[in-house]
């Protein structure tokens, strides 16, 4: 997870679908990704990352990230293998410690594993998982997982998962695991885990001044356990660069309101009686994004919809006004965006945005 040498911001493409057979079909999807891996590769960017959700068009496309990208390892050489994320609450720890090892010898030592705590009520329901057992379900995979990659006659007796001394097979091709990260909205509690268990946070471009609080309890928790450095943070962007602000903006705005309506209706449980402990917050935030568009999202930094010049500012002002981050993993091809727009959005993104993320 080392932040590479002379950048202020590493750059890399994040697929989040966001679509069904009624908008584009699968293998139509994934060539497209596909190809997109090996621009990326290309062009210099530093990793490619994908979800996993089901059964909607919010991420639906993605049950499986590992299966993504052990292809995305076959289509590039050098970019790092992020899975953003995997889901513990449904996933057994044997399953997933294999199935990690495999991708990070299938990719020569390129996987980085985002665990997450999953947040769609309609998941939960349909695997028959307790949302109430979220975090303790999170918190025993992720220690499980990592046990069962760094040793070997690994025996559990916990509260979901019991098996007797087991070597999990292949053992991972970095040592003693592949960098891990753990996935965060708006919970202190998972910020400050994941700073004890000096993981890297993968988190979302929110308002920044509360986005700076709990990015605070993170480094806080990691220079308190005695880690050097202050770990390492990556933000999930919205993308689309086109020579003119204007043009990239009236362009955009349908795409990603239309992405924020999607993400709702994947959410939409929480708005009509879903509850839990586990998730405070959650239907407000929810009720809340259902006011949101892409004004708001433009307005707060967290769209990069522009010109280079206006989307390099807005990287760099957000930078400064959160307290910082080492990434930035930009979603480019979203919603209905044309692939051809995608792709010169892309390639004007990397020749004249990422140059100007260098340090000084």
């Amino acid at each position: 997870m080392e932040h590479t040498e002379g950048n202020m911001i590493d750059v890399g493409l994040a697929f989040f679908p966001d679509v069904d057979e009624r908008d584009r079909g699968a293998a139509e999807y994934f060539a497209q990704c596909l190809d997109f891996v090996e621009l990326g590769d290309r062009l210099g960017f530093q990793h490619v990352r994908i979800v996993e959700h089901y059964f909607r068009r919010y991420g639906g496309y993605s049950p499986n990230p590992i299966v993504f990208l052990s292809a995305a390892a076959q289509r590039s050489r050098r970019l790092k293998l992020i899975t953003g994320a995997v889901l513990p609450a449904f996933n057994h720890p044997l399953k997933l410690a294999g199935e990690i090892g495999m991708l990070d010898a299938i990719s020569g030592g390129r996987a980085e594993i985002g665990f997450a705590r999953a947040f769609l009520p309609h998941e939960f329901q349909r695997f028959g998982v307790d949302m109430n057992e979220s975090r303790d379900r999170f918190e025993e995979g992720v220690q499980v997982v990592r046990e069962l990659l760094a040793e070997e006659e690994v025996a559990h007796h916990g509260k979901f998962h019991r098996f007797p001394p087991t070597t999990s097979l292949p053992r991972p091709t970095q040592r003693p695991h592949p960098p891990f990260w753990i996935a965060a909205l708006s919970t202190e509690e998972s910020f400050r885990m994941a700073g004890e268990l000096g993981y890297g946070i993968m988190a979302q471009p929110v308002v920044p001044d509360s986005l700076r609080r709990n990015l605070d309890v993170y480094r806080k928790a990691w220079q308190e356990s005695g880690r050097p450095g202050e770990g390492h943070v990556m933000l999930a962007f919205h993308m689309l660069c086109m020579p003119d602000g204007e043009t990239a903006r009236s362009t955009g705005r349908e795409p990603i309101n239309r992405y924020l309506r999607m993400l709702v209706e994947g959410a939409s449980e929480w708005t009509t009686g879903a509850d839990s402990a586990d998730y405070p917050g959650y239907r407000k935030m929810i009720e809340k994004l259902r006011q949101d568009d892409f004004d708001r999202l433009h307005e707060r930094g967290s769209a990069l919809v522009g010109s280079p010049d206006e989307i390099t500012k807005m990287l760099l002002d957000y930078h400064a006004a959160c307290g910082g981050f080492e990434t930035a993993s930009i979603q480019f091809y979203f919603s209905d965006i044309d692939p051809e727009l995608a792709r010169s959005s892309l390639e004007l993104f990397a020749t004249q945005v990422m140059p100007a993320l260098q340090r000084a």
